[in-house]
């Protein structure tokens, strides 16, 4: 299970990265893609085109988290705000209440169940869920390609300059305040793919983004800040805990196993298994 919480950690992480903003509304995100792959599932495209549906809330996720960055996070860019890091957290979570009470105002307070992406299967004698494997193929997938952008591309080389140095940049014509935006779509867009991806697995309603929110820092802080495989390492290595322990132990606790394993990492290593600590100038 913890690869599949990995794009919600790697949305978390890729917007820090770009705008030193801790998003905490990314949880309401994931329930708007969910909601949105619902919707086309259900009255649009039909559960055939299901992958088609990944797609479309992603993108949509995309464009309300460029529109949201523009208008309120934006601000503490372009203007006198000294406190940034704590007017995105007030923006953030007021964003999250916000967006939750909609849901809640729109949807109303139940559970809607996407159909099946794909029926139980089995692996050697193992039987699986269906839905697990494509979300777990799909958000290998989707790491893949986000991780070939980054690496490979030149807007994704830029938006690693931008992430090193915001000043040296904008002497090679990289407008920054754009990147800002299209991170902080992207981000968001992961989180809205992942939503997607999860619907069939945690039904969509106001608050089926709340547990991947938390399995998603926990990975970031296993990992450590800025590194794109360590958060894939550190998703397997939750699922595997996770695993283990609701085998050998109870899948009652299965919520502290993750904490049990943050503990015991930051015990050895306190900035995460790849993470490095920043120079502040």
């Amino acid at each position: 299970m913890g690869v599949l919480y990995c794009l919600m950690s790697m949305g978390i992480n890729f917007i820090y990265g770009i705008m030193k903003v801790i998003n905490w509304s990314m949880g309401e995100f994931f329930m708007i893609g969910a909601y949105v792959q619902y919707l086309l599932l259900a009255y649009v495209i039909g559960p055939r085109f299901w992958f088609a549906g990944i797609l479309i809330s992603a993108f949509f996720v995309f464009i309300l988290g460029a529109v949201v960055q523009r208008m309120l996070i934006k601000p503490m860019f372009v203007g006198i705000i000294e406190a940034k890091m704590e007017y995105a957290t007030i923006v953030t979570i007021s964003l999250a209440i916000f967006l939750r009470n909609m849901a809640v105002l729109i949807g109303g307070p139940y559970i809607y169940t996407p159909p099946d992406y794909a029926g139980p299967t089995q692996l050697l004698t193992l039987p699986i869920s269906g839905n697990r494997l494509v979300a777990l193929l799909g958000s290998l997938v989707l790491l893949g390609l986000f991780y070939y952008f980054i690496k490979k591309t030149w807007s994704g080389k830029a938006f690693q300059g931008v992430a090193q140095n915001r000043t040296g940049v904008q002497t090679a014509g990289v407008n920054v305040l754009k990147y800002d935006t299209l991170a902080f779509g992207l981000g968001t867009a992961l989180a809205g793919a992942g939503g997607a991806l999860l619907a069939p697995i945690f039904l969509v309603h106001p608050l089926c983004g709340l547990a991947p929110t938390i399995r998603g820092f926990e990975i970031i802080v296993i990992a450590g800040l800025g590194s794109i495989p360590g958060i894939l390492v550190a998703g397997l290595s939750l699922g595997i805990v996770e695993s283990l322990g609701s085998a050998f132990i109870s899948p009652s606790f299965v919520d502290i196993y993750g904490f049990i394993l943050l503990v015991v990492v930051l015990s050895i290593k306190p900035y995460g298994l790849f993470g490095k600590p920043e120079r502040v100038v």
